[in-house]
């Protein structure tokens, strides 16, 4: 189970994995290693990017209305994740790290074009600036709808880990793997695996005194009201309660989600339900985007930005007057 030891582990593992990921997995574990050095203390604010659901595949799939076989096609996808990787590029200062919160691609386990979109994703994302980790993290179609053992050991092989903690700042980051809550019913000693290292890690963060926790997933616990009826782009009303109850009693304050295509959230007890729309296909009114997520010592603070606005305008002064500010 991913544990500090882990992490180490990881790292070096990550130091002698194959050339086609051009470094990306290492610079993340970087990241991890950063946390181990010297990230427990708050520093003043800072500011990370998150996108979501690049999902190379999905836009032709869902204009001719074939999602299960209809991927066969990505090129516009790849502009996007294209234009989103300039945008975050030109940004100054640079956020300590990019987050693409699932649905890397569209081919789900075992299709026949889940590997030249994963491919083509990891060619876009080496261009990232060789300073901004990049942190990944596990939707539906990258592990499955009702993800097995095997399914979750390819994405870990592919992408690294599926759940995971770091720390930047004196703020802990948990990765959490969702489809877990949603269907775990062909590897249910995974989620409860997962399940006690939440346990660990929340105590782990309560010791270190950290200024927030932020978990990172990819169904959202709710899309705007916590009570609401459960469907495909939500969790299932227990499994939400026992986890939002959990989450509050621990302090968290945001969960940054996104599988809902557009944008939406709403609030439970003081912690935050953030749904980001996509970098690739929308469902909604929403342009393809991604998120600026300031985060202060009192305060998280977000803002979506289209992809032309943010390449093109960069931060807006609120958030930058929130950066500059020293506490």
């Amino acid at each position: 189970m991913p544990n500090l030891e882990h992490n180490v582990s990881e790292y070096k593992r990550v130091q002698e994995f194959s050339e086609a990921l051009r470094g990306l997995k290492h610079r993340f574990s970087g990241l991890l290693m950063r946390s181990v050095a010297d990230e427990h203390q708050w520093k003043g604010p800072f500011y990370f990017i998150q996108g979501a659901d690049p999902q190379f595949g999905l836009m032709k799939a869902w204009a001719v209305g074939d999602t299960n076989n209809g991927d066969d096609e990505w090129g516009e996808e790849i502009k996007l994740a294209e234009q989103a990787v300039q945008a975050v590029n030109k940004l100054n200062p640079k956020p300590k790290f990019f987050v693409l919160c699932g649905d890397l691609v569209h081919g789900m386990p075992g299709t026949q074009w889940k590997k030249d979109q994963e491919r083509d994703l990891k060619n876009v994302l080496k261009n990232t600036d060789q300073d901004i980790p990049l942190v990944f993290v596990s939707g539906n179609h990258d592990i499955g709808n009702t993800p097995t053992q095997e399914s979750i050991e390819n994405y870990c092989r592919t992408w690294g880990d599926d759940y995971f903690s770091f720390w930047v700042g004196g703020v802990c980051f948990l990765v959490l793997n969702s489809q877990l809550y949603f269907d775990s019913s062909k590897c249910p000693e995974l989620k409860r695996a997962q399940d006690l290292w939440l346990e660990e890690q929340l105590a782990a963060a309560e010791k270190h005194r950290c200024k927030h926790i932020i978990v990172f997933q990819h169904i959202p616990l709710f899309l705007r009201k916590p009570d609401e009826d459960h469907d495909y782009f939500n969790l299932e009303k227990s499994v939400r309660q026992e986890i939002m109850e959990k989450f509050h009693k621990a302090g968290i304050k945001a969960v940054f989600s996104g599988h809902y295509h557009r944008n939406a959230g709403g609030s439970y007890k003081g912690l935050e339900m953030v749904v980001s729309s996509a970098i690739g296909c929308q469902l909604g009114e929403d342009t393809h985007g991604l998120r600026v997520v300031v985060v202060t010592a009192e305060k998280i603070v977000h803002r979506y930005y289209s992809l032309t606005d943010l390449s093109s305008h960069g931060l807006e002064k609120e958030l930058q007057d929130l950066l500059a500010k020293q506490n």
